[in-house]
């Protein structure tokens, strides 16, 4: 597989508005850790071969277990998760696959009593991020190096 576009070259001020982004969800209350569970999940869904290595890697030297990595795809039956980290992998997977069920009214009980309602907006900035830029990544074929 080749790159088609080196995308932070070709635009650098669309780059910047998604680093602006970033910057937001940098100043957040929500975990490092959290945080890159988060962009592994959606990044394992879309298939981003770039983004999955590059949280990975972030999310080992914040000192995440690889054991707890090896079952985020599988989080459901992990018991390695706890119920935080459960709820926002779940909101995770409700925003990342929107067009299939909308945000059920469940996923939003799930999610309410482990995060106020500004990490709520923060996560979910964080999610819509992680989509935009394996959006980036899957269009133009970022490569892992």
């Amino acid at each position: 597989m080749q790159s088609r576009l080196d995308f932070y070259k070709a635009n650098p001020h669309a780059i910047k508005a998604m680093l602006a982004l970033e910057e937001r969800i940098g100043k957040s209350s929500l975990e490092k850790s959290l945080a890159e569970l988060v962009r592994l999940r959606a990044s394992q869904i879309n298939g981003c071969a770039f983004c999955v290595d590059m949280h990975t890697t972030d999310a080992r030297k914040a000192g995440e277990t690889d054991r707890r990595l090896a079952t985020v795809v599988v989080w459901r039956e992990s018991p390695f998760f706890t119920d935080r980290e459960r709820a926002a992998l779940e909101w995770t997977e409700s925003l990342t696959l929107v067009s299939q069920e909308h945000v059920p009214d469940a996923v939003w009980e799930a999610v309410k009593p482990h995060f106020s309602d500004e990490e709520i907006v923060d996560l979910t900035l964080l999610v819509s991020a992680i989509n935009a830029w394996n959006r980036f990544s899957i269009g133009f074929r970022k490569i892992p190096s």
